[in-house]
């Protein structure tokens, strides 16, 4: 009788797949050394992308199908990313009036059942309406949401995505994952949401018709499309990238249920073949979502 023998699985091993990957941070330092300004050192992007290759290897699921290369260079990228933000005072300043006006939210949400208007966020926040628009508006400015590059630094000290000129198979790979999440992402957004992006976006509709369909001020669309794009990259980081998600001031809050509800709904949208059947955004650039 024919015996059929069954390849025994690979095992994974963190500390050799560290070792085998170490040069792979040193490469992705040295492409954004290039693109940053010269106070930026290298040994702090260097011990960064150290850092998150360890967790890399900690946190690496190979039954997901994705190498470990691939993921690993992914990760490396945010922390990279996470660290030159980190070395900016305004980006910093900007992060932290988006945290406190996300919490306001959260809490008027918890109380009332819906989201607050400018004036209520005002009240929520005890403040005027002018500086919640101001807020609203250095967030949108500083709004990072690409799925093809990095960001690097343009004119003026502004964040801009970049675009590269090379990719490698891993990094085409784990691009057109991020795609396949963003299809995910975006049919699981709440209906009122899923229409502003999809208008704004895919249909290229200037917000003055969008009010008048929707009833609402020009005002309100805006902050509706800052608020759907929150949470498509919050939605695709916590599949990809779990660690960038900030943690919700109130977790059993109901803010926070929606959020995790959200999140488990792209989850269960699809699986890492049909993600990567993707390869465009129906014709629309992915890095426009920012």
């Amino acid at each position: 009788m024919l015996q059929i023998r069954t390849a025994a699985p690979t095992t994974f091993d963190a500390n050799v797949a560290i070792e085998t990957n170490l040069p792979l941070v040193g490469h992705l330092v040295r492409e954004i050394l290039a693109r940053v300004p010269a106070h930026v050192r290298r040994e702090d992007l260097f011990s960064a992308g150290s850092e998150a290759l360890v967790n890399a290897a900690r946190a690496f699921d190979p039954e997901r199908g994705i190498p470990f290369t691939a993921f690993a260079t992914m990760r490396v990228r945010g922390a990279l990313l996470d660290e030159l933000r980190g070395l900016d005072w305004a980006s910093r300043s900007v992060r932290g009036k988006a945290r406190r006006m996300e919490q306001a939210r959260d809490q008027f949400v918890a109380r009332h059942g819906r989201t607050p208007n400018d004036i209520e966020l005002a009240t929520q926040m005890e403040t005027d309406i002018t500086e919640v628009v101001s807020i609203r508006d250095d967030v949108q400015r500083s709004v990072v949401l690409s799925l093809q590059g990095i960001a690097g630094e343009g004119p003026g000290g502004a964040e801009v995505a970049v675009v590269e000129r090379r990719r490698s198979p891993e990094e085409v790979l784990i691009d057109r994952e991020r795609i396949g999440y963003l299809h995910d992402a975006i049919s699981a957004l709440p209906e009122r949401l899923r229409r502003v992006i999809e208008a704004y976006y895919f249909q290229s509709r200037p917000m003055a018709e969008l009010a008048e369909e929707l009833e609402v001020t020009e005002s309100r669309v805006s902050q509706l499309r800052a608020e759907a794009t929150a949470l498509l990259r919050d939605g695709i980081n916590a599949q990809l990238a779990p660690e960038l998600v900030d943690t919700p001031a109130k977790p059993d809050g109901c803010a926070a249920r929606r959020r995790a509800s959200y999140y488990a709904a792209i989850a269960a949208t699809s699986v890492l073949r049909t993600r990567l059947a993707h390869t465009s955004l129906d014709g629309v650039p992915v890095n426009q979502l920012g």
